[in-house]
């Protein structure tokens, strides 16, 4: 079990995505605190406990600190400690910038970038008293290369890789390893419901000619928090399928 022992936090983990990094973690032996703004998320965990998962579930609004330091209050409460922090919750409003309301370009700021810095900023001075600890903030493709439609959603995302090297350079020296992991297009309740010229269109930007899962993201998350990625920090790991590569 890699990750035996360790405390886990993924935030957005009621459905998609977050629930199966989440997952993963427990699979991997580690306990689990799924935290989400949405109800369901203790019905996750009750899934993840008749599985015989160690995993608890804490609700809370990523976007506003107060609840950021409720909801690592609450896994250290349970748990003792803190070793690893999944940035995940993340919402889209998409909308031209010429018809984007001021609200959705905040709100998008607000849950995707702030969020993350609320839950980082909260967890660190414990991964610090540790010496110890892994940060994955969950980005996109989108950050990297933007998209018409969704200037929120990209600046958030970009933000949110430019905010992870900066952290892994503070941290580095305290023991603590921060990375990225930037999806691309990951099959959803959205792509299934795609017009077939829509999926053949984004299929075609897709060197592997297919949509990824969310356990593709989520074992590029677990492999970023083992001990296998233990001289990795401040890096994008893209899950893509070749749909952006770097020069």
């Amino acid at each position: 079990m890699k990750l035996s022992q360790q405390v886990a936090l993924v935030t957005g983990a009621a459905r998609g995505i977050g629930r199966e990094i989440a997952y993963q973690l427990a699979s991997n032996g580690a306990k689990v605190v799924l935290s989400d703004i949405l109800p369901e998320v203790h019905e996750t965990m009750a899934h993840f406990k008749a599985e015989g998962f160690e995993v608890s579930a804490v609700t809370g609004d990523v976007s506003k600190m107060e609840d950021a330091k409720a909801t690592v209050e609450y896994v250290l409460n349970e748990f003792g400690r803190l070793d690893i922090l999944v940035n995940n919750a993340g919402i889209t409003r998409d909308n031209l910038l010429l018809r984007m309301p001021e609200e959705d370009w905040d709100k998008v700021i607000a849950i995707n970038l702030k969020g993350t810095f609320n839950l980082t900023k909260s967890s660190i001075k414990t991964m610090i008293k540790q010496r110890s600890g892994k940060i994955v903030n969950i980005a996109s493709v989108i950050g990297q290369i933007g998209n018409s439609g969704q200037a929120n959603y990209s600046a958030s995302k970009a933000g949110v890789i430019a905010f992870t090297k900066s952290i892994a350079k503070e941290l580095g020296s305290r023991g603590i390893r921060v990375n990225a992991v930037a999806p691309g297009f990951i099959q959803s309740k959205m792509t299934e419901v795609l017009p077939e010229e829509a999926r053949k269109n984004l299929l075609g930007q897709i060197p592997l000619g297919r949509f990824g899962l969310p356990e593709h993201v989520a074992k590029a998350v677990l492999f970023l928090v083992s001990d296998d990625a233990d001289y990795i920090t401040g890096q994008v790991l893209n899950v893509d399928g070749g749909m952006v590569m770097g020069g």
